[in-house]
């Protein structure tokens, strides 16, 4: 695996520009000062119930998610860069999601193969022909980025259907601030504080025609979920009620809460559930989450959901590898940031190229998530690459295979002191009236030595992430 790009220092040793007056500051602190503020950080997480529920434990195991007290540091001009290629990015994707399901030119030009299309299982066929408000279907994006070891950027995956993590990106800057006062008097941070302000705006902007002072709610599959936190606390600063589908009821085409003063027009949902779960009477029809009669409202244009049913489409791992062409499809322009090079094993060569190569691959399965249903080749036993091998001849279509990126390290504050860890970032794209991302995003952090997978359900934590002003 080739060398990792260091955030912070440069092959010499020297540090990087805009790390210098950090680095100047960390070299003085004493590593049981920063030992004593990541005890008090994880005591105030707990405090507020920063945690995330662990799918397949025990009922009931939460975890407090690892908060990193050395921030990640973005000059000016890389956000800006970045910044750019996540707009043209989104806007190819809305413009692909809007075409599947209306005249679906990108098929009929031979660009994507149909059946990628419509027979993936995030296809909604259901949604042929609904005309959403401003044509945008994902309105929420988190899109992670990576650096390799040439120090380029690459988008490693889009999060088109209920991206989350944005709550830990504003409670670490909280976190950061209350820790370490000092350093914010001494850097010019862009802030995101604003970001519940931004989104809310947005929501509202894609209200359906003709509502003027448009109600928000935010739906959410329960307590249980293991991204409650965050949506209990996405609503409480966007000041817009929290719901569960029985709160809601459709009634002449129109969706209503439930309330003491008696119901109340419901115009755009935040929805936090998947696409199965919104509507017992069109998908799932065990659901007991959803609300029955939502997509007949949805289809009649007098509910917005956020992100809009079937923008699943655009963020599965086996079109992940047409973005670029999607771009030169809608936009007519070069890709700003480039996919990580992809090799789609339902092509012969390809699948031939990976099954040589195994142990030098990350491999993928198309609809896996969360860090699950993966090999990382480099650091795979004999005995796991065979059975990947195995489980790849049977469903060639299910998998993609990708070179090990050496993600970029950040100097992280781990129990033997300060050492680099790899890292990705997740910025938040937000669509409506118009394209807005508040600077910067959440960095994730591989904190076992030598890992690559960031994902908290996979033993990853999380940093503050800095864009400096201008």
């Amino acid at each position: 695996m080739p060398a990792a790009y260091d955030e912070m220092l440069m092959p010499d040793g020297g540090q990087r520009a805009h790390y210098r007056r950090y680095g100047t500051w960390l070299q003085r602190q004493a590593p049981d000062r920063l030992a004593r503020r990541r005890a008090e950080a994880d005591s105030l997480f707990h405090r507020v119930g920063i945690t995330f529920n662990v799918y397949g434990e025990d009922e009931g195991t939460e975890r407090l998610i690892p908060f990193d007290v050395v921030p990640r540091i973005l000059p000016t001009e890389d956000w800006l860069f970045l910044e750019a290629g996540l707009r043209q990015r989104v806007q190819a994707l809305n413009a692909f999601i809007g075409d599947v399901y209306h005249g679906q030119d990108i098929l009929r030009a031979g660009k994507i193969p149909p059946e990628l299309i419509l027979c993936n299982t995030q296809y909604r066929p259901e949604m042929q022909g609904i005309e959403v408000p401003g044509g945008i279907y994902a309105h929420i994006a988190g899109i992670d980025v990576v650096r390799a070891g040439d120090g380029e950027y690459h988008v490693l995956e889009d999060n088109l259907r209920v991206p989350s993590g944005v709550s830990y990106m504003l409670e670490n800057r909280k976190m950061m601030m209350r820790l370490f006062p000092e350093l914010f008097a001494r850097h010019k941070v862009e802030p995101v504080e604003h970001y519940p302000d931004v989104l809310l705006e947005n929501l509202r902007s894609v209200a359906p025609i003709g509502v003027a002072d448009p109600t928000v709610v935010l739906l959410t599959p329960g307590a249980h979920n293991s991204a409650y936190f965050e949506h209990a606390f996405l609503a409480q600063q966007m000041g817009v009620e929290l719901v569960e589908g029985q709160d809601l009821f459709v009634r002449e085409d129109s969706v209503y809460m439930r309330t003491t003063r008696g119901p109340r027009r419901v115009d755009v949902i935040y929805r936090r559930i998947d696409d199965d779960f919104l509507d017992p009477l069109a998908f799932r029809s065990d659901s007991t989450l959803g609300v029955p009669g939502l997509l007949h409202a949805y289809r009649a244009g007098r509910v917005t959901i956020a992100n809009a049913i079937g923008t699943g489409i655009a963020d599965d791992k086996s079109i992940y590898p047409y973005v670029p062409d999607m771009i030169r499809f809608y936009l007519g322009e070069e890709p700003l940031i480039a996919n990580v090079p992809t090799y789609v094993l339902r092509r012969p060569a390809d699948l031939a190229y990976t099954l040589a190569h195994l142990e030098e691959l990350v491999v993928k399965e198309v609809h896996g998530a969360g860090g699950y249903g993966m090999l990382i080749g480099p650091t795979a036993s004999r005995a796991q690459i065979e059975e990947f091998r195995a489980r790849i001849i049977a469903q060639p279509n299910g998998y993609i295979a990708q070179p090990t990126l050496a993600l970029s390290t950040c100097p992280t504050f781990v129990e033997s002191g300060l050492a680099p860890r790899h890292i990705d970032l997740r910025p938040y794209v937000l669509s409506g009236r118009e394209i807005t991302i508040v600077p910067g995003g959440l960095t994730r952090v591989a904190l076992r030595e030598g890992s690559l997978v960031v994902n908290s359900s996979q033993g990853g934590g999380t940093k503050d992430t800095w864009v400096l002003e201008a």
